[in-house]
């Protein structure tokens, strides 16, 4: 992968994308990962004066949000802070209630990301931006992503790039070095990792998409994690009559 020119072309992609919309910036979740940190960084070199980074913490771990910061410092993006903590506390517990049962950490974890989905379209339809998701090719191939949560995005520029990828395209960037180095995670809770959650490495998954190398096992794995996920990554169906 050429860095650079691919940087540039993701830079132009973006600003074709809200061009062609008849939009006038870009708003982006900016959780402290590498994903998130390379968005923040192309929407800011393609419009320096109108992209928007929103740092949304619920009940998330410190260090992701002084991170998130670190980038938004550096690179001087525009960012505000929205607190989630007590809205998600209120949900949780009218549902649980409703449910006469208490949610598991897989529902109370797509809440969260649901949340900030509906916090990312209030900022773009209030100021006339688009949303721009920080998926990568590894994530979407793997069903990694919440169902109208990440997913509920108007763009994805790091869609084609696997996590790979995205860590070279982060280096040429200058995004901060421990942000690259740091474990993959959502965030969810104190010591959740994306590679334990599917039980693959990126390493496993990028080595089998870019070239189809792999074991059995891991073939097997991912192509399954495809085959179960395939409804996220289509429109819902209606009937052909």
């Amino acid at each position: 992968m050429d860095t650079q020119q691919t940087a540039d072309k993701l830079t132009s992609w973006i600003k074709e994308k809200v061009t062609d919309a008849g939009l006038r910036g870009v708003v982006f979740g900016m959780s402290g990962g590498i994903d998130s940190s390379v968005v923040a960084a192309l929407s800011k070199r393609a419009f320096p004066d109108t992209a928007l980074g929103l740092v949304m913490p619920c009940h998330s771990i410190e260090q992701d949000a002084l991170d998130a910061m670190a980038m938004s410092d550096k690179f001087a993006i525009k960012t505000t802070k929205v607190a989630l903590d007590s809205i998600y506390d209120s949900l949780v517990q009218i549902l649980s209630a409703g449910l006469e049962a208490p949610l598991s950490k897989l529902t109370q974890s797509n809440i969260k990301s649901r949340l900030r989905m509906i916090t990312l379209y209030s900022f773009a339809n209030q100021l006339g931006y688009i949303v721009v998701g920080t998926s990568n090719k590894s994530e979407l191939s793997t069903g990694y992503f919440t169902k109208y949560g990440d997913s509920g995005i108007d763009i994805l520029p790091l869609g084609n790039l696997v996590k790979t990828q995205v860590r070279e395209l982060a280096e040429y960037l200058g995004v901060p070095e421990r942000i690259i180095t740091k474990p993959p995670s959502a965030g969810f809770w104190q010591g959740q990792t994306d590679e334990t959650d599917m039980g693959l490495t990126y390493q496993e998954i990028d080595e089998y998409l870019v070239s189809g190398a792999g074991s059995d096992a891991v073939r097997e794995k991912i192509e399954e994690m495809f085959a179960i996920s395939a409804h996220k990554r289509k429109t819902p169906p209606i009937p052909d009559f």
